[in-house]
């Protein structure tokens, strides 16, 4: 869809197109589609971002709390969104040994009873090895800062959703 059909959309089309680019919050979505007309996908990503920005931390914690384990219970009952099934696919996530999930289970359990929320990577941006790299180091990181970290990943997961659904300027312009 182009920037055109975005902006056209009425409320309830703009949450059923944009409500799962952020996991499970199509509250985020609600809250931007008032800002239209957008310029391109730029400016909805930046009203996204703004948005959760000026969130206090406990919306920014409610946010996260929206995510999955990677790897975890609702990948192994097929319960994850379709979004998030293709790219913990994409990282190797839904082809881990019975060792590895092992891990994986140890790893986000210890990072949930340490900061109250589950870990955040954008998956499609990562390898199997480097996920449990960067989860066992940001264990070590103070709680504000992995909440800052974990919402950058979440605005990084959400720029890949926003472009999938919506035709760069470029491509409309051809």
């Amino acid at each position: 869809m182009d920037i055109n059909q975005v902006n056209a959309l009425t409320y309830e089309g703009f949450v059923h197109f944009f409500g799962n680019v952020v996991e499970k919050c199509p509250l985020v979505s609600a809250a931007v589609w008032s800002s239209r007309p957008f310029k391109d996908i730029s400016d909805i990503e930046a009203h996204i971002s703004d948005f959760i920005n000026s969130l206090p931390d406990s919306g920014k914690e409610g946010i996260l709390r929206c995510h999955p384990d990677l790897a975890g219970r609702d990948l192994q009952s097929g319960t994850l969104t379709r979004e998030s099934t293709e790219e913990q696919g994409q990282a190797g996530m839904t082809t881990l040994d019975s060792a590895e999930r092992l891990l994986m289970y140890r790893l986000n359990s210890e990072y949930k009873e340490r900061f109250g929320f589950p870990f955040v990577i954008c998956a499609r941006l990562n390898s199997k090895a480097e996920i449990v790299r960067q989860l066992s180091q940001r264990l070590k990181n103070e709680r504000a800062a992995e909440l800052e970290h974990a919402i950058q990943e979440v605005t990084k997961i959400c720029s890949l959703r926003l472009n999938s659904i919506v035709l760069p300027d470029i491509q409309t312009k051809l």
